[in-house]
């Protein structure tokens, strides 16, 4: 079986992926690799619930699941934290697989999401970030201070679908790649240590879908926590913990860590894209993806069965 090799590096005004170059891995290590605004957080509290045994952890989950290559978070810091934890670790990644050291040891676990669900869930994403977070991605990107991108969500649509978030790929400015990220995962969804997860999936059958996560994680089930760790995953119950869960939330990343849960807008393109931008979506997906990996990516194994299966 072919597997995964880092032959690319990534970076853009918030993350590089060289910062991978200094960790050092353990076996059972679990790494949560997503395009951003797919779910990654809602997988990280699922797998964090799982490895812990409780709806508590030893620190809060934006502490204990930090995103490695993240530049606001000092590399030494994050390290450090990682270094010092004594159990099974649950690591944070927007990489591609190919610009990823693959470790056999560890477990991966991707969270897909239809991409117009993304692109709006972005836009939020944006407007709630702080303004140190923003000045920090401008300077990085040597923008002027007054620089913002455009509001209208059919303005930046078209933006969006063409125009890569990082050299490489196609699709992604300024939100982050979902098409083309997903893509470079999926043709290893045969490997034994990569589980697929799905947005869709999640918020319709919960409880399966942890159940499924955790035998891939090995970790057995505890019928009388399940009830509990439900609850607890549940959209009002984060948005309500959300001092401790919302990523970056140690160094003030949000103007309000609770709207980084405000809402799945799942769907809600129907209403907000325009007739023009849906048809171009529609014209790009089919020609860059495979329509097994289309109909995943945009309703999940509901849509199209299980990754690993097709």
């Amino acid at each position: 079986m072919q597997l995964p090799e880092r032959t690319q590096v990534y970076e853009t005004p918030i993350f590089d992926s060289r910062r991978w170059d200094r960790f050092v891995a353990r076996p059972g290590d679990v790494i949560v690799c997503t395009p951003a605004k797919c779910g990654t957080t809602w997988t990280q509290m699922l797998c964090a619930m799982l490895l812990h045994g409780s709806t508590t952890f030893p620190q809060p989950l934006t502490q204990l699941s930090r995103w490695l290559e993240r530049h606001l978070d000092p590399l030494d810091d994050v390290l450090a934290a990682y270094e010092a934890q004594p159990h099974r670790r649950l690591v944070k990644t927007h990489t591609p697989f190919d610009g990823l050291p693959y470790f056999p040891e560890a477990s991966y676990v991707f969270c897909g999401r239809d991409p117009r669900d993304v692109f709006l869930s972005g836009l939020d994403h944006m407007q709630n970030g702080s303004d140190r977070t923003l000045a920090d991605a401008r300077q990085r990107a040597g923008l002027p201070e007054d620089f913002a991108m455009p509001q209208d969500p059919n303005q930046l649509f078209p933006l969006w679908l063409t125009t890569g978030a990082m050299a490489g790929m196609e699709d992604g400015f300024p939100i982050g790649s979902v098409m083309s990220l997903t893509k470079t995962y999926w043709q290893f969804r045969h490997l034994p240590n990569l589980l697929f997860l799905h947005y869709a999936d999640l918020s319709d059958d919960l409880d399966a879908e942890l159940r499924r996560l955790a035998t891939f994680l090995d970790v057995p089930i505890d019928e009388a926590q399940w009830p509990h760790y439900l609850e607890a995953a549940s959209f009002a119950s984060m948005r309500e913990r959300a001092d401790e869960l919302a990523p970056g939330a140690h160094f003030a990343e949000w103007r309000s860590n609770r709207d980084f849960f405000r809402s799945g807008r799942r769907g809600t393109w129907r209403e907000v894209l325009s007739p023009e931008n849906q048809a171009l979506y529609e014209q790009l997906a089919s020609a860059r993806m495979e329509p097994r990996l289309k109909a995943w990516l945009e309703g999940g194994r509901a849509a199209a069965g299980s990754p690993e299966n097709a």
